[in-house]
């Protein structure tokens, strides 16, 4: 049985945080004071999901990663629905959240009721030391994502 708990964020395997991310240097800088959820089984975390508050009222999502092998299995939706009402308690009303421009993980956060609040442009060129490719195609430009609890 799955267990989901807030968890201190240097207790997080780099390793699983990277299959989010491809950058060290930026999961390091955005770890600091970030509220970590857990998904656990039998001590051993197989999903986290690394939020951060940006302004009053809003946190955005820095990085939810699954274990390679516990994907496709629901850990992602559950994730997030087991971290919506832990935010609400603290105050906050939106959620954000940056990803590419295509690819599964954009319908995943649609799915999961955000939408699409602006674009920055190369900020996968800009901001990362080496291309990022999914499906042949590199990721160049990031869709900011949007969630506002009142409108759930």
């Amino acid at each position: 049985m799955i267990e989901f708990r807030h968890v201190d964020p240097t207790l997080v395997p780099m390793a699983l945080l990277l299959e989010a991310d491809p950058s060290e240097t930026c999961i390091r800088a955005y770890l600091n004071d970030a509220y970590c959820l857990a998904a656990v089984v039998g001590g051993e975390i197989l999903g986290v999901c690394v939020a951060k508050e940006t302004k009053p009222g809003t946190y955005e999502i820095f990085n939810l990663a699954v274990d390679p092998l516990y994907q496709q299995q629901g850990i992602g939706s559950q994730l997030l629905s087991a971290l919506f009402p832990r935010l609400k308690k603290l105050g906050v009303a939106v959620v954000e959240l940056g990803t590419g421009t295509f690819g599964y993980q954009l319908t995943f956060y649609q799915k999961m009721g955000f939408r699409v609040a602006s674009v920055e442009k190369d900020f996968f060129t800009d901001h990362y030391d080496e291309p990022i490719f999914e499906h042949g195609l590199q990721h160049r430009d990031m869709l900011r994502l949007r969630l506002n609890f009142a409108d759930l």
